[in-house]
């Protein structure tokens, strides 16, 4: 092929990249509400997304969600997830140990988590849920808790509230803060 020929392909090629480059930015006019924060529009976005959280080989984490969206700032990077997310954790055999879903959540810093509206956090080992409207995991100390209403439904279908929870960041372990509500003899 001539050098005139190749020109014209690659004219055509980046051409065609442009317009569909343009015809898929033009049709979700209607997103624009979901991506949007602050006034700014995302630097990144990724759609149906996966991330999975390891150390030394062991799967500690996984997170999946339909959008994520990261916004660079001068002095800081936010990163969100508009449509929610679902992120299980692992015990150290491999074993899922509790689900979290949460309808929005997200992230600063790399080091903060929040999860909002209608947070639930079902312990997969002992068959208990915890409800709230929010939960912060903080990476650095390996915790995650909430200063909200939570309400604790117990496998045996006992329900508690409480003043909101601490717990270590794979749902181990957790505590109700300021408990009520129906407690069984046997709890003691």
């Amino acid at each position: 092929m001539s050098l005139f020929g190749i020109k014209i392909t690659r004219s055509i090629i980046t051409a065609l990249g442009v317009m569909m480059l343009l015809s898929a930015c033009s049709g979700n006019k209607g997103n624009a509400e979901i991506l949007e924060y602050e006034g700014r529009f995302p630097d990144e976005s990724a759609e149906n997304m996966t991330i999975t959280v390891s150390d030394s080989g062991r799967v500690n984490f996984v997170l999946s969600t339909p959008m994520m969206n990261r916004y660079y700032g001068e002095d800081s990077t936010f990163t969100d997830f508009p449509k929610g997310v679902k992120v299980t954790s692992f015990n150290d055999y491999g074993e899922r140990q509790a689900i979290i879903t949460a309808e929005y959540a997200n992230q600063l810093n790399n080091s903060f988590y929040r999860a909002e509206k209608h947070v639930v956090i079902y312990d997969i080992a002992s068959g208990d849920s915890v409800i709230t409207e929010e939960v912060v995991w903080d990476q650095r100390s390996h915790k995650i808790y909430s200063d909200k209403q939570v309400k604790q439904v117990k496998s045996d279908g006992s329900v508690n509230y409480g003043d909101g929870f601490t717990a270590d960041e794979r749902f181990t372990k957790y505590t109700i803060i300021h408990p009520h509500g129906e407690i069984n003899g046997y709890d003691f």
